[in-house]
Protein backbone atom coordinates (compact mmCIF):
# COMPACT_ATOMS: atom_id res chain seq x y z
CA UNK A 1 0.00 0.00 0.00
CA UNK A 2 1.23 3.66 -0.65
CA UNK A 3 3.23 5.05 2.35
CA UNK A 4 2.79 2.13 4.16
CA UNK A 5 -1.10 2.49 5.38
CA UNK A 6 -2.86 -0.47 5.13
CA UNK A 7 -6.70 -0.15 3.76
CA UNK A 8 -9.18 -1.52 7.00
CA UNK A 9 -11.23 -2.99 4.45
CA UNK A 10 -9.44 -5.05 2.02
CA UNK A 11 -10.78 -7.76 -0.48
CA UNK A 12 -9.51 -11.62 -0.51
CA UNK A 13 -9.71 -14.38 -2.53
CA UNK A 14 -12.60 -16.77 -0.74
CA UNK A 15 -10.27 -19.40 -1.02
CA UNK A 16 -7.39 -18.40 0.45
CA UNK A 17 -9.63 -17.14 3.25
CA UNK A 18 -10.97 -20.41 3.85
CA UNK A 19 -14.48 -19.61 3.64
CA UNK A 20 -17.08 -21.70 1.29
CA UNK A 21 -19.28 -20.34 -0.36
CA UNK A 22 -22.06 -21.08 -3.26
CA UNK A 23 -20.68 -18.76 -5.89
CA UNK A 24 -16.75 -17.46 -6.74
CA UNK A 25 -16.60 -14.27 -5.55
CA UNK A 26 -14.56 -12.05 -3.34
CA UNK A 27 -14.87 -11.52 0.44
CA UNK A 28 -14.07 -8.20 2.47
CA UNK A 29 -11.84 -8.44 5.81
CA UNK A 30 -11.81 -5.62 8.08
CA UNK A 31 -8.47 -5.52 8.64
CA UNK A 32 -9.47 -3.41 11.99
CA UNK A 33 -11.37 -6.04 13.48
CA UNK A 34 -10.07 -8.93 11.31
CA UNK A 35 -13.82 -9.76 10.79
CA UNK A 36 -14.21 -11.55 7.29
CA UNK A 37 -17.51 -11.29 5.79
CA UNK A 38 -18.39 -13.60 2.94
CA UNK A 39 -21.35 -13.39 0.86
CA UNK A 40 -24.56 -14.75 3.06
CA UNK A 41 -22.41 -15.10 6.05
CA UNK A 42 -24.47 -13.81 9.45
CA UNK A 43 -24.40 -10.36 9.72
CA UNK A 44 -21.18 -9.18 12.36
CA UNK A 45 -22.37 -6.48 14.63
CA UNK A 46 -20.00 -3.00 14.70
CA UNK A 47 -19.86 -0.22 16.52
CA UNK A 48 -20.05 3.13 15.04
CA UNK A 49 -16.28 3.80 16.28
CA UNK A 50 -15.06 1.13 14.28
CA UNK A 51 -17.26 1.81 11.17
CA UNK A 52 -15.33 5.46 11.55
CA UNK A 53 -12.22 4.17 11.44
CA UNK A 54 -12.88 1.79 8.51
CA UNK A 55 -14.24 5.38 6.50
CA UNK A 56 -11.17 7.49 8.12
CA UNK A 57 -8.48 4.73 6.79
CA UNK A 58 -10.07 3.31 3.55
CA UNK A 59 -8.11 4.19 0.50
CA UNK A 60 -9.95 3.48 -2.78
CA UNK A 61 -13.21 4.01 -3.28
CA UNK A 62 -15.83 3.10 -0.48
CA UNK A 63 -19.59 3.11 -0.57
CA UNK A 64 -21.40 2.56 2.78
CA UNK A 65 -25.14 2.01 2.48
CA UNK A 66 -27.21 1.82 4.99
CA UNK A 67 -30.72 -0.10 5.09
CA UNK A 68 -33.04 -1.99 6.66
CA UNK A 69 -34.89 -5.34 5.98
CA UNK A 70 -38.23 -2.96 6.91
CA UNK A 71 -37.34 -0.22 4.25
CA UNK A 72 -38.98 -1.04 0.94
CA UNK A 73 -36.80 1.38 -0.69
CA UNK A 74 -33.38 -0.23 0.56
CA UNK A 75 -34.93 -3.06 -0.70
CA UNK A 76 -35.40 -1.64 -4.36
CA UNK A 77 -31.78 -0.24 -4.75
CA UNK A 78 -29.66 -2.69 -3.17
CA UNK A 79 -29.49 -4.77 -6.70
CA UNK A 80 -28.26 -1.86 -7.81
CA UNK A 81 -25.51 -1.34 -5.21
CA UNK A 82 -24.70 -5.48 -5.94
CA UNK A 83 -24.66 -4.76 -9.79
CA UNK A 84 -22.04 -1.99 -9.56
CA UNK A 85 -19.97 -3.66 -7.16
CA UNK A 86 -19.00 -6.65 -9.66
CA UNK A 87 -19.02 -3.77 -12.44
CA UNK A 88 -16.23 -1.37 -10.64
CA UNK A 89 -14.51 -4.33 -9.19
CA UNK A 90 -11.71 -3.86 -11.38
CA UNK A 91 -11.60 -0.38 -10.49
CA UNK A 92 -11.12 -1.04 -6.51
CA UNK A 93 -14.89 0.17 -5.65
CA UNK A 94 -15.83 -1.76 -2.20
CA UNK A 95 -19.62 -1.84 -1.01
CA UNK A 96 -20.11 -2.40 2.76
CA UNK A 97 -23.91 -2.53 3.70
CA UNK A 98 -24.88 -1.97 6.94
CA UNK A 99 -27.89 -2.64 8.54
CA UNK A 100 -29.98 0.21 10.92
CA UNK A 101 -32.55 -3.15 11.48
CA UNK A 102 -34.27 -3.25 15.02
CA UNK A 103 -32.37 -4.82 17.89
CA UNK A 104 -35.38 -7.77 18.24
CA UNK A 105 -34.62 -8.63 14.07
CA UNK A 106 -31.05 -9.31 14.78
CA UNK A 107 -29.85 -11.79 14.17
CA UNK A 108 -32.63 -13.94 12.85
CA UNK A 109 -34.57 -11.61 10.37
CA UNK A 110 -31.03 -9.90 9.03
CA UNK A 111 -29.57 -13.06 8.51
CA UNK A 112 -32.71 -14.63 6.73
CA UNK A 113 -32.69 -11.76 4.30
CA UNK A 114 -28.57 -11.68 3.58
CA UNK A 115 -28.64 -15.30 2.66
CA UNK A 116 -31.72 -15.23 0.35
CA UNK A 117 -30.13 -11.95 -1.25
CA UNK A 118 -26.45 -13.18 -1.34
CA UNK A 119 -24.87 -10.22 0.07
CA UNK A 120 -22.33 -9.62 3.55
CA UNK A 121 -23.44 -7.07 5.55
CA UNK A 122 -22.60 -5.78 9.47
CA UNK A 123 -25.36 -4.66 11.96
CA UNK A 124 -25.26 -1.33 13.37
CA UNK A 125 -24.96 -1.66 17.04
CA UNK A 126 -26.20 1.66 17.99
CA UNK A 127 -29.52 2.36 19.28
CA UNK A 128 -29.26 5.80 19.98
CA UNK A 129 -29.34 7.82 15.90
CA UNK A 130 -28.68 11.27 17.62
CA UNK A 131 -25.32 9.74 18.98
CA UNK A 132 -24.49 7.38 15.45
CA UNK A 133 -26.42 10.07 12.99
CA UNK A 134 -23.74 12.85 13.09
CA UNK A 135 -20.67 10.53 13.17
CA UNK A 136 -21.45 9.06 10.13
CA UNK A 137 -22.25 12.44 8.29
CA UNK A 138 -23.40 15.60 9.95
CA UNK A 139 -26.55 16.79 7.77
CA UNK A 140 -27.56 12.93 8.27
CA UNK A 141 -31.39 13.62 9.89
CA UNK A 142 -31.75 9.35 10.09
CA UNK A 143 -33.54 8.70 7.48
CA UNK A 144 -32.95 5.05 5.35
CA UNK A 145 -32.30 4.86 2.64
CA UNK A 146 -28.90 6.45 2.93
CA UNK A 147 -25.07 6.19 1.24
CA UNK A 148 -21.43 7.59 1.67
CA UNK A 149 -19.50 7.89 -1.13
CA UNK A 150 -16.11 8.53 0.19
CA UNK A 151 -12.87 8.19 -1.78
CA UNK A 152 -10.08 9.68 0.66
CA UNK A 153 -7.32 9.18 -1.58
CA UNK A 154 -9.35 11.71 -4.22
CA UNK A 155 -10.64 13.58 -1.58
CA UNK A 156 -14.16 12.90 -2.46
CA UNK A 157 -17.25 12.80 0.32
CA UNK A 158 -20.62 12.67 -0.84
CA UNK A 159 -23.69 11.64 1.34
CA UNK A 160 -27.34 10.89 0.28
CA UNK A 161 -30.51 10.09 2.68
CA UNK A 162 -32.35 8.89 -0.35
CA UNK A 163 -33.71 6.18 -2.84
CA UNK A 164 -31.30 6.03 -5.45
CA UNK A 165 -32.07 4.93 -9.16
CA UNK A 166 -29.44 2.89 -11.22
CA UNK A 167 -28.60 6.21 -13.40
CA UNK A 168 -27.91 7.85 -10.63
CA UNK A 169 -26.01 5.83 -8.91
CA UNK A 170 -23.73 4.92 -11.89
CA UNK A 171 -23.06 8.77 -11.89
CA UNK A 172 -21.92 9.47 -8.31
CA UNK A 173 -20.10 5.91 -8.78
CA UNK A 174 -18.18 7.88 -11.91
CA UNK A 175 -17.34 11.22 -9.68
CA UNK A 176 -16.27 8.12 -6.82
CA UNK A 177 -14.30 7.36 -9.28
CA UNK A 178 -13.11 11.16 -10.56
CA UNK A 179 -13.81 10.48 -13.95
CA UNK A 180 -16.27 13.32 -14.23
CA UNK A 181 -15.66 16.31 -16.43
Amino acid sequence: MPGGVEDPLQRVDVQRAGVVVDEPSLIAINTISGEVLAIGQEAQKIKVTDLEKIISESRGPLIVNFWATFCKPCMEEIPYFQKMQVKYEKDGLQVLFVSLDLQDDYPKKVNAFIKKRKMSTYFLDETNAEYFCPRVDEKWSGVIPATLFINNGKNYRKFLEEQISEDVFENEIQELLGRTN
